[in-house]
């Protein structure tokens, strides 16, 4: 099997996966998972899609793994891995997709607006 790549963004985050088979190696930024992710919540978090799957020691996975903070970057990989492994076998894109793992979350940061301190909060109002 040749690498597949697959690509999953979350918030700021982009995380660029390239799978191949292998015996469950997660390097991400030439990083071991564990030391990337060190807690266990975001460690299982990215190892969703391939727990429900069952191929946890099969494929190596290697990931660059850029913006946003932690959570954000564990949730890109998530759905990277998942389109990855859909890439794989069409035929596990069900049972994922039923988990979740194959919608993109398109929520981002409302930008600033001029004249207010964040983005919808206004400043104190002075009737006199």
């Amino acid at each position: 099997m040749e690498t597949i790549n697959a690509i999953g963004r979350r918030k700021a985050a982009i995380a660029r996966v390239f799978v191949s088979e292998g015996n469950g190696k997660i390097t991400i930024n030439k990083r071991e998972l564990e030391t990337y992710f060190p807690s266990s919540i975001l460690q299982f978090v990215v190892k969703q899609p391939l727990n429900t799957l069952g191929v946890v020691e099969k494929y190596d996975i290697n990931v660059n793994l850029g913006g946003g903070g932690f959570k954000g970057q564990a949730e890109a990989l998530r759905l990277a891995i998942a389109r990855a492994l859909v890439k794989i076998n069409a035929e596990d894109k069900p049972a994922l997709k039923a988990e979740g793992f194959m919608t993109r979350d398109q929520r981002e940061v409302e930008r600033k607006k001029p004249g207010r301190p964040k983005a919808r909060k206004r400043f104190q109002f002075s009737k006199r």
